[in-house]
């Protein structure tokens, strides 16, 4: 059994900032499960443009407003506490994702982040074997 407490995480290397956003890494690859679960904060007022073309990623809103833009459709969806939206296994929807208010979110990912990782200049995070090195992703 694995119990966390998000307190313990701040300041830790769980906790992983970029330019837009916070995530905190409750669950990592190291766990052995198959998934990871991140609380993560994107800051108010900004965009972050996202593609992981390397993961599945499903993200339910707990806290704020916003909205995320499916940059292959152009649709675009409101995010607000109670929504969850889960991107396409086979196209790894490039979306962008826009806080209002700063918005906090439960994200789940597989395959399960090491724990370093931040978006590329496209928008994915890479894939990253346990010991930080990087993967083939058509392996």
């Amino acid at each position: 059994m694995i119990v966390r407490q998000l307190s313990d995480i701040v300041g830790t290397d769980r906790e992983v900032s970029g330019e837009t956003w916070t995530s905190r890494r409750l669950l990592l690859a190291g766990d052995k499960l198959n998934f990871s679960l991140h609380d993560t904060t994107l800051k108010a007022g900004t965009t972050t443009h996202m593609h992981y073309k390397n993961h599945v990623e499903a993200v339910y809103c707990i806290e704020g407003t916003g909205q995320i833009l499916n940059k292959h459709t152009g649709e675009v969806h409101p995010i607000e506490p109670g929504v969850v939206y889960c991107l396409n296994d086979k196209a790894h929807d490039a979306h962008a994702l826009t806080a209002t208010t700063d918005l906090r979110m439960v994200c789940v990912f597989d395959p399960p982040v090491v724990g370093p990782e931040t978006h590329g200049e496209d928008g994915a995070y890479p894939l990253l074997g346990l010991d930080g090195a990087p993967l083939d992703p058509a392996a």
